[in-house]
């Protein structure tokens, strides 16, 4: 098996996006991860992604460049019908060929606009004219056709910059030309484990440790840290996705043993929230929260999963202390004497929506989320947050993040979510060893 894995063909690839609007950032280059997720997953290896401008001479000679370093180009942007996209001129240039009309794009286009009741113009004619040399990509989606190229050996795809039209053209044109061209290079796997509670060097150094002797026959590891918590890629390749998936096998099972207590789940897009839900139907227990500084986060997180209904009654955004006291029965007094954010509080809030919405367990946040109200005793990013089960564990824990505010919500959410999953998990430390302090 490893031989096989060995002789496989690795065929770079580079991602060209075009259009000032990414440079200056009124648009979110999403395009480029898009196509590196999908090329990747075809078993090429991408080695570069260009942001460029719509300028004529930036376009010719970065396709050029590009052409000239991989086997595959994909290029997006520049193909529409105003003054400023470049890109099919640059290429034409590039490989010093005139044009041709193509007459299916060019009917398409007139019946969009006459469906529409758009006039027709002379700029919308031109996009129907493709450089000589170019395999025209139909597209269904818009008006500006796909182009494929074969010129020294190298493939190059001249695309649309809009992401629906894009991603359409690479589905259902692309990759049988892909696959024409290039037939099978093998697939590259990539597995996804989700950890939580716990800091990137210390998963790495203390808990996984020395992993290398598992990295045999193409398989690697990253580690992808965020807000929200630590999630590990395998990589891994194969003649086919089964064959590739076989070679993580024993990494995956090492990384369990070792890290077990702080994996909530697999899969790129698995998120905390749906993991504590899981738990809270096999459980037969429903949830509720009270929110101050996290300000409805940690309900939107519940309600971004489907069917959260079965758990999930609903939540107090108790900002104002008014709130607090009206809806949640938090003592003035506390308030007074030993300020909102406190673990006093955090403690009645999350009992308090219990019994206010009748549900098993309530939870609850009250922090300084910043950039601005801190003091020396209280400083940004102190958070308190409060656990509170009906029969059961009543506590807070208090944490020091950072003078961001959004990622002091984010991190809020995370952690105490991570904290009901280690709750219901029965396990004994919470999310990166802070302390259960009781009432």
């Amino acid at each position: 098996m490893g031989e096989l894995i060995l002789n496989l063909q690795v065929m770079n690839a580079q991602i060209i996006s075009i259009g000032n609007e990414l440079l200056i950032g009124d648009t979110v280059n999403t395009n480029a991860s898009w196509l590196g997720e999908f090329l990747t997953g075809s078993g090429f290896n991408v080695t570069k992604v260009y942001t460029i401008s719509d300028d004529f001479n930036d376009i010719k000679n970065t396709i050029r460049t590009s052409m000239n370093e991989s086997d595959l180009v994909i290029c997006t942007g520049g193909l529409g019908p105003t003054h400023d996209d470049m890109t099919k001129k640059a290429v034409a240039d590039l490989f010093e060929v005139g044009y041709t009309l193509d007459e299916q794009t060019l009917e398409y286009i007139k019946k969009i606009f006459e469906e529409r009741n758009i006039p027709f113009s002379k700029s919308n004619h031109g996009q129907a004219e493709v450089p000589e040399n170019a395999d025209v990509l139909f597209n269904k989606t818009g008006t500006a056709p796909g182009m494929w190229f074969h010129e020294s050996d190298t493939y190059l795809a001249v695309l649309p910059g809009v992401p629906g039209e894009m991603k359409y053209l690479m589905r259902k044109r692309v990759a049988s030309k892909l696959r024409e061209a290039f037939g099978n290079i093998g697939y590259l796997y990539s597995h996804y484990i989700k950890t939580a509670g716990i800091g990137e060097s210390t998963l790495s150094d203390e808990i996984l440790g020395d992993l290398s002797e598992y990295f045999e026959n193409g398989v690697s590891l990253a580690y992808l840290p965020s807000p929200g918590g630590v999630t590990l890629r395998l990589n891994s390749r194969g003649k086919t996705e089964e064959e590739a998936k076989d070679y993580l096998i024993k990494l995956i099972q090492i990384i369990y043993e070792k890290a077990g207590r702080y994996i909530y789940g697999e899969g790129k897009d698995h998120s905390l929230s749906e993991a504590v839900g899981e738990l809270l139907v096999k459980d037969d227990l429903r949830i509720s929260v009270a929110e101050s500084c996290s300000g409805g986060l940690i309900a939107n997180s519940f309600t971004d999963v489907a069917g959260s209904s079965k758990y999930f009654d609903g939540g107090i955004i108790s900002y104002a202390n008014s709130v607090k006291v009206g809806q949640l029965g938090v003592s003035e007094h506390d308030l007074n004497t030993v300020g909102a954010v406190s673990k006093e509080v955090a403690l009645q809030m999350a009992k308090g929506v219990a019994e206010k919405l009748g549900t098993d367990i309530g939870i609850s946040t009250t922090g300084i989320a910043g950039p601005g109200g801190g003091t020396k005793e209280k400083p940004v990013g102190t958070v308190w947050m409060g656990y509170y089960q009906k029969g059961g564990e009543h506590f807070a824990i208090k944490a020091m993040f950072t003078k961001d505010r959004l990622i002091n919500k984010e991190r809020t959410k995370m952690v105490l979510l991570e904290t009901v999953r280690r709750i219901l998990k029965k396990i004994d430390t919470m999310p990166y060893d802070l302390k259960k302090e009781l009432p």
